[in-house]
């Protein structure tokens, strides 16, 4: 294990303290930290929150180095009206960001939100299933079958066009109608998505029950169905307090994808016991006390939440943003 110089804290750029590195043997060298905060995390809010500050949510979260930030849904506005100005967002951002722009995931549910998604120019794209039949009910007004006859056009005409494909799966872990979901059933709705055309599975614990030998169990399951470490990404919801124990079993276990969503927003609008998603700021204080790289600067996207925060006009659900940026917090006391 190697360490920091001894010390409480390091002093990052804007003079905040930081981790003290000790790094863990065994563990990826680098991650990619998947943001979502703009889709996930705003899609749950009661209030519209404006375009003009979504796109620049999203312009601060992609100038902190985030390699992937989720920009929204092309989801019908009677589902989730959130999200309803998303065409408009992209062609925001694409104002001013040109084709990095364009190269943000966006989440489309069928052949209509890809076409949407084509119309302007996107690279890649996601779309949203479920290991349980209640879910996809719910969800998607589907049954579990139906989910993916749905997908399968939208993936192939997504791949013919040259697009990325991101699958998402959602109630991995449990499912607040279903209870526990087997292991063995994950696996099979995740293969089918990765065989329809998915380039990488985010595996979601939707309502925060999982723990970590729940974690590792599942990625050994899906090794033994023989899907690597290398197409498997976590999206974990800190319902129960389990969030970083379970990124730390992902990382042990070689999952090198982690979705996070700034300042803790989030939730699903179809789950009410799905409440916040890890936050972006309190998983990356923990890979970097580990030692694990990502590229993304910590102080920056403490600074959006803080400002987005004050946007939705309450305090951040992240424990890092609290410290760090909040009056009395560690930013003001230099504790």
């Amino acid at each position: 294990m190697s360490e920091t110089p001894a010390g409480r804290h390091q002093a990052g750029s804007s003079g905040r303290p930081l981790p003290m590195t000790s790094a863990e043997e065994g563990l990826p060298a680098e991650v990619t930290v998947y943001e979502v905060g703009a889709r996930d995390g705003l899609q749950n809010e009661q209030v519209v929150v404006p375009v003009e500050v979504k796109a620049e949510m999203v312009t601060r979260l992609h100038a902190a180095g985030l390699p992937a930030v989720e920009a929204t849904s092309f989801v019908h506005p009677k589902w989730v009206p959130q999200l309803a100005d998303a065409a408009e967002l992209m062609g925001l951002l694409v104002e001013r960001l040109g084709d990095a722009a364009r190269r943000m995931p966006v989440l489309v549910p069928n052949e209509r939100g890809l076409d949407r998604a084509l119309d302007l120019g996107l690279e890649h794209v996601a779309v949203f299933g479920s290991a349980t039949e209640t879910f996809a009910q719910r969800n998607l007004n589907r049954s579990y079958d139906e989910q993916f006859a749905m997908f399968e056009p939208t993936v192939r005409r997504a791949r013919e066009a040259g697009l990325t494909v991101r699958g998402y799966l959602s109630m991995c872990f449990g499912d607040p109608w279903e209870g526990a979901v087997p292991l063995d059933q994950v696996v099979r709705a995740g293969v089918r998505l990765l065989e329809m055309g998915a380039g990488q599975l985010s595996l979601g614990d939707t309502i925060g029950v999982g723990t970590a030998g729940h974690v590792k169990a599942l990625v050994a399951a899906f090794a033994e169905a023989g899907v690597g470490v290398d197409r498997l990404a976590m999206h974990f919801h800190d319902t129960y307090g389990q969030a970083l124990a379970n990124t730390h079993a992902a990382l042990q276990a070689g999952i090198t994808t982690f979705d996070a969503s700034a300042g803790g927003l989030g939730g699903c609008p179809y789950a009410r016991s799905a409440t916040g998603n890890l936050a972006t700021e309190d998983l990356l204080w923990m890979l970097q006390g580990l030692g694990v790289r990502t590229g993304v600067d910590l102080d920056a996207v403490v600074a959006t939440s803080a400002w987005m925060a004050g946007q939705l006009g309450r305090p951040s659900p992240s424990a890092v943003v609290r410290a760090l940026a909040e009056p009395g917090g560690l930013a003001e006391s230099g504790a």
